[in-house]
């Protein structure tokens, strides 16, 4: 980070955001005026009218860290993001490229040619670059690959050979190594001669010759120790550490379970390949929490939030068709008792109370199940434990709320049997969703899918038909 960007540190991003609109727009409404304007040299003095208005802009732009860039470019239309893209520093652009979302990334790639491609991605760190490539056209990324040096090229192809939710995907390659023969005066005077740390370098790895790793040094115990003491005799030889095949997410739950700022990971002979960092494993939490978000709300992919009607359109059509399905399954269901609900008006009014709550239900139990595969916590063991407890917090809402129901509906229209029956299909509701919320995420994730991914919809359908079937059913066996 620039100390440019450090000068405004509490500068909000809504405020930049704001100073930024009202930029654009006092540059449109003074080109609109001069564009009208009968003068002498009138395209002249449109140009210098042009450049005059950008030029704040782009002093604003300079000021801001890429995250905030990132954030305003997000946040505008697609006419105005390009104008502000535009006045964007090159030198940034690669920077600002990863920051933004994959959406609102492929409409800028898009407005870009191979050479500014290529010398965006190319001023970025190896990681940075595997992180960018599958975003990149295939001959922009032949082309950098063709620009990096030996050692970078074989970094960035390591890392794009590994699953993006892998260890390995996340890992970097900038770290520091130490000897533990070595003092600690020593080691510092190291630290002095390179003059500069990789980011959140918050301890050294300690290796052996052939790059084994045997521990780490935190920089604490660096700092407090005797200069004269070895290193082997302040290091952690027992440091939490990672194998590029290691799910992302259990290395997640890893930092934020022991407080970890970096990591080293190694490979299977135990040499040291790279490091984790706090900062990506913060970016990968965040992706995975949006992607969830869009996933339970049936959004197949991120969308662009200027994106064109059409494709955000077609980016939901998925999810609407298997909620129409899903809907004409509900609706056939009450179809079958239409008998019923002509000769009891009542039920008409009662019966969506029986489905809402079920359906309430069902998502509270899914949403703790969905938390519990998604953080490892749910085995063979305690899963039937699990499942008898949501059974019987089933009963006791059925007992309470279906009771509460049961007396509102005696009521409201002074007839007992109708009140039981009202009890009695809430408290079966509540059972079937708390099965549905239970078992629809653990099908999804025994299907090798997300389980974030359609257990809402499957148990809000399975509670709405079943809860229909039930309090219809019973009503026409017990009241007509």
């Amino acid at each position: 980070m620039t100390e440019q960007h450090e000068s405004q540190p509490h500068e909000h991003v809504e405020d930049s955001l704001k100073q930024v609109m009202d930029l654009i727009t006092r540059h449109k409404v003074v080109e609109a005026l001069v564009h009208k304007q009968d003068m002498p040299r009138h395209d002249l003095v449109e140009s210098l009218v042009h450049k005059q208005n950008l030029a704040e802009l782009s002093k604003k732009l300079d000021g801001l860290h890429p995250a905030d860039v990132a954030y305003i470019l997000e946040a505008l239309p697609i006419e105005d993001r390009l104008l502000v893209w535009d006045r964007v520093k090159a030198e940034r652009d690669g920077e600002i490229l990863l920051e933004v979302s994959d959406a609102v990334r492929e409409s800028l790639i898009e407005t870009m040619d191979n050479r500014e491609l290529v010398a965006a991605a190319a001023s970025l760190d190896t990681d940075e670059i595997a992180d960018l490539a599958p975003d990149l056209p295939k001959d922009v990324v032949q082309e950098l690959m063709k620009s990096l040096d030996e050692a970078k090229r074989a970094q960035v192809q390591s890392s794009l050979s590994y699953d993006d939710d892998s260890v390995g995907a996340l890992m970097d390659y900038d770290f520091v190594t130490i000897r533990a023969d070595v003092t600690l005066e020593v080691a510092l005077r190291y630290l002095r001669f390179l003059g500069d740390l990789p980011s959140h370098t918050d301890k050294l790895f300690v290796v052996e010759r052939d790059g084994h790793l045997v521990g780490v040094l935190p920089l604490k115990r660096l700092l407090i120790h005797d200069p004269e003491v070895y290193v082997a005799a302040v290091m952690s030889d027992e440091p939490v550490l990672f194998h590029p095949s290691d799910d992302a997410s259990d290395a997640t739950q890893a930092f934020e379970r022991y407080d970890l700022i970096s990591a080293p990971v190694v490979d299977a002979r135990g040499r040291l390949t790279g490091r984790l960092t706090v900062d990506v494993v913060m970016d990968y939490i965040r992706d995975e929490t949006e992607a969830d978000m869009l996933q339970a709300a049936g959004l197949r992919e991120e969308e662009d939030l200027f994106t064109t009607v059409w494709k955000a359109a077609r980016n939901r059509w998925m999810w609407l068709a298997i909620n129409l399905c899903t809907a004409l399954i509900a609706s056939r269901v009450v179809g079958a008792f239409e008998g019923s609900i002509e000769k009891l008006a009542a039920l008409a009014a009662l019966m969506p109370i029986v489905a809402g709550m079920g359906g309430n239900s069902g998502n509270q139990t899914s949403t703790l199940v969905v938390r519990g595969i998604a953080l490892g916590l749910i085995n063979k063991d305690n899963a039937r434990r699990l499942l008898g407890k949501e059974i019987g917090i089933a009963l006791l809402n059925g007992v309470v709320w279906g009771g509460v129901m049961g007396v509102v509906a005696f009521l409201l229209y002074k007839n007992a049997a109708l009140g039981a029956v009202m009890a009695a299909s809430m408290l079966l509701n509540l059972l079937v969703a708390a099965l549905a919320g239970y078992f629809a995420p653990a099908l999804i994730d025994r299907l090798g899918r997300d389980p974030a991914f359609g257990s809402a919809v499957l148990t809000t359908f399975i509670t709405d038909s079943m809860g229909f079937f039930i309090f219809l059913g019973m009503a026409t066996v017990f009241l007509l």
